[in-house]
């Protein structure tokens, strides 16, 4: 991609690249399942998820889960999600905006809390990856925060990324969070796992679609 100019993307994956609304609701009812929790919509999801996952359960609970529940429905969570990510794809537009924003002589990375190993290959299927300096997914356990993920992130693109010029793009308030982490700014998209009123109160731009976020993102990075 040449040398590293003014703008640089951060985007998010599930939710944000990868529509995968399905596999998440339906991966998340049968990890409900262990526990005898009812199952629950996607706007029910919407509005209740939040990170640490742990807490999100809580809310359902009423109660924090054990350790062994929570490691029981995070293996049976990953397990649903890894058999029904197949039947998804990119979100509308997702792979046309990668390609303009690249052309464009800008920069743009790759960071998930999936699983790296996991995620790299998903990404190389999509025939998406040379579209990033960097693809990044979770190492260590699942369900915590993206910020100390983000750090190292941008510590691994180098000094050609400043980070008062990288827009994080994703679809929830941690996103916002991990931003600020580094001195990013964020713009959030109401296509994945947060309602827009949650995400509204990171108090960061909130856009309906793939193409705002990057109109917005060129825009603050200028």
């Amino acid at each position: 991609m040449g040398m590293h100019v003014s703008a640089h993307i951060v985007w998010d994956w599930n939710g944000t690249l990868f529509h995968d609304n399905d596999a998440i609701i339906g991966a998340t009812n049968a990890a409900f399942a262990e526990l005898g929790l009812a199952p629950i919509t996607l706007e029910q999801y919407r509005t209740l998820y939040c990170v640490p996952v742990p807490k999100f359960y809580e809310r359902l609970l009423g109660r924090l889960p054990t350790d062994a529940e929570w490691e029981l429905m995070d293996v049976v969570f990953h397990r649903h999600y890894a058999e029904q990510r197949g039947r998804c794809g990119l979100t509308e537009g997702a792979a046309e905006l990668l390609m303009e924003w690249r052309t464009a002589g800008h920069s743009q990375s790759l960071l998930s809390m999936y699983g790296h190993e996991e995620l790299v290959p998903l990404v190389r299927g999509f025939g998406i990856e040379a579209h990033f300096l960097r693809v990044d997914g979770r190492t260590g356990p699942s369900g915590g925060s993206k910020a100390g993920h983000m750090v190292r992130h941008l510590e691994a693109l180098g000094a050609g990324v400043e980070p008062a010029r990288t827009v994080v793009i994703g679809d929830a308030a941690d996103d916002a969070v991990a931003a600020s982490q580094v001195g990013a700014r964020a713009v959030l998209y109401t296509g994945g796992s947060h309602s827009r009123a949650s995400l509204e109160e990171a108090g960061v731009p909130v856009v309906d679609t793939l193409a705002d976020a990057v109109r917005e993102a060129r825009r603050i990075a200028a």
